[in-house]
């Protein structure tokens, strides 16, 4: 990191702690999918849905370990693409940072979307034309102000939306099993491994996020000791939470479940009939919950890209009064409620999970390199349990297995997104006369 980029970094508030980083990670993991999700697996996997959300588990398990070891030797704003520049080089740092942010600033227009549609069925006015364009406007521009007041506020909004949307979850999960009819869900079969592939794609889209919420490195008081306590923390709850409501909705609907639209809120209003309500509001919260996250943690990606040459100079600029990468996040905002606006939900979901999946593949080879070499900051960092090459192996494999159900239009796409970022990477190489240091 060049000096410029290193005095840019030094602005930042270091007020994140463990507490509001777990609810950080928690918030970007749990957002509109488990809401709507649900019914999806149950059409590809009948019965043994919930086998589904436990091979997803075993999948993001290494995954998580591997941004535990990463993120506790690289204290810097930027999550896996400081990880990468930092064991690789700064071409690989920009392929993946770039490969990051698509995958976020799609991500997040499609939970738009989804809360668009939550919202219409109250209100039905905003679900087209001109008023839904509003919609997103107006949502996007909450978000932008909510980020722009200081670290501080960002990281308490989030704290209070994941509490407010853990609650009624963890109350279904927790109430609802002593109503399953045990006969409706099985643990043991698999309906044919191509169902199986179709499901593994739309979970692993649930369970990803912690690459965002670990963004903000930064602003993070104790890397080496926070973001491992964490990470860990935010996964255990996620599985129990997934897997639980999961359980619930297939033993309490059955076949019904398959194909509904708000299969949790259905599953409530079974068991108490209020529950419906309270479970169509929470899940717009959740939503919301989200994208504030998604825009508090992904412009901090777009900074870290502009702060080490990669973007205009402009875009790394912090504001005085409350240390915020306010143009990063105006940029990252506004591209969200464009694809909010003129893009299609599936389009935006596949190309954000196939990126993630191969950001994933990234960062554990990084973790694995990084703790190799032992690079280390203040603190005692987090070790790789199994040595240092088991828990990436594991990692590398599970991802690759994913990425090969994808279909060929998909894997289309994101080769023309790599090879676009490899032509945009030598072209600001030419123009400067040489490579931008990170």
């Amino acid at each position: 990191m060049t000096d410029a980029a290193r005095a840019t970094e030094a602005q930042l508030i270091r007020a994140v702690g463990v507490l509001a980083l777990t609810a950080a990670v928690i918030n970007v993991v749990i957002g509109g999918g488990i809401f709507r999700l649900p019914s999806s697996i149950a059409a590809n996997m009948g019965p043994s849905a919930p086998v589904a959300f436990i091979a997803g588990a075993l999948a993001i398990i290494p995954i998580t370990l591997c941004f535990a070891a990463a993120g506790s030797r690289v204290s810097t704003t930027g999550g896996p693409y400081t990880y990468a520049a930092a064991a690789f080089g700064n071409f690989w740092g920009f392929v993946t940072g770039a490969l990051m942010w698509i995958g976020n600033v799609v991500s997040g227009p499609g939970v738009a979307k989804a809360l668009n549609q939550q919202i219409a069925q109250v209100v039905p006015g905003l679900g087209e034309g001109l008023p839904r364009a509003a919609f997103f406007v107006v949502l996007y521009g909450v978000l932008v102000a909510m980020n722009a007041f200081g670290v501080k506020l960002g990281a308490r909004a989030i704290v209070v939306l994941a509490t407010i949307k853990l609650t009624p979850l963890v109350l279904l999960a927790a109430i609802g099993v002593f109503f399953v009819d045990w006969s409706l869900v099985s643990f043991t079969t698999i309906p044919s491994w191509s169902a199986f592939g179709a499901s593994m794609i739309m979970v692993m889209f649930a369970y990803s996020g912690i690459e965002t919420a670990l963004m903000p490195s930064g602003e993070v008081r104790d890397p080496a000791r926070d973001v491992p306590r964490a990470a860990l923390t935010a996964l255990v709850i996620v599985v129990l939470i997934y897997i639980g409501v999961q359980v619930v909705a297939q033993g309490v609907l059955g076949g019904a479940l398959k194909g509904h639209p708000a299969p949790l809120a259905a599953t409530a209003g079974a068991i108490w009939s209020p529950g419906f309500a309270i479970l169509l509001a929470t899940a717009s919260v959740s939503m919301f919950g989200f994208l504030m996250g998604n825009v508090f943690g992904s412009s901090r990606a777009v900074y870290a890209l502009a702060r080490d040459g990669y973007l205009p100079a402009p875009i790394a600029h912090v504001t005085e009064r409350y240390r915020v990468p306010l143009n990063a996040v105006l940029l990252h905002a506004g591209l969200g409620c464009l694809f909010a606006i003129f893009s299609e939900f599936d389009f935006l979901i596949t190309l954000s999970g196939g990126a993630n999946c191969v950001v994933y593949v990234a960062v554990a080879v990084a973790a694995w390199k990084l703790e190799r070499e032992d690079r280390r900051l203040h603190g005692e960092p987090f070790r790789l349990p199994g040595g240092t090459l088991a828990i990436p192996l594991i990692s590398v494999v599970a991802m690759v297995a994913i990425l090969t159900t994808l279909k060929l239009d998909e894997w289309v796409a994101m080769v023309a997104g790599l090879v676009a970022l490899v032509l945009i990477y030598a072209l600001l190489t030419a123009v400067r006369g040489r490579t931008p240091t990170a």
